[in-house]
């Protein structure tokens, strides 16, 4: 019972919503995972695809595993850091936007 990971840092998404999507394909396995993430709307889903993809071929290249038998089996979507910028606004005042990230780890294996 091999267990493999794969790791996508810094990305430009907000943990909140890449954990909406996380959620659904949780526990699966990676056949129904994909069909999930393809017809998914959101933007997460094809971030978390691109994420799984990589972990399907690290479980086929460096364990040997059968993609028939791989099963979703963790899938964490962590707070990264921020990165801020200032937006001018009238009266020479201004506001602070923050541009959230993410860290994407997903666990295949039997």
């Amino acid at each position: 019972m091999t267990t493999t990971i794969a790791v996508a840092k810094r990305i430009h998404l907000s943990a909140q919503k890449g954990r909406l999507v996380a959620d659904q394909i949780r526990g699966l396995p990676v056949a129904q995972a994909l069909n999930i993430l393809n017809f998914s709307p959101k933007k997460a889903a094809a971030i978390i695809k691109k994420a799984l993809d990589s972990a399907i071929a690290n479980a086929e290249h460096n364990d040997g595993a059968d993609i028939d038998e791989l099963k979703v089996k963790a899938i964490y979507v962590d707070k990264a850091a921020s990165g801020r910028s200032f937006i001018a606004k009238a009266k020479g005042q201004g506001n602070r936007l923050e541009k959230q990230t993410c860290h994407i780890t997903i666990s295949v294996g039997n």
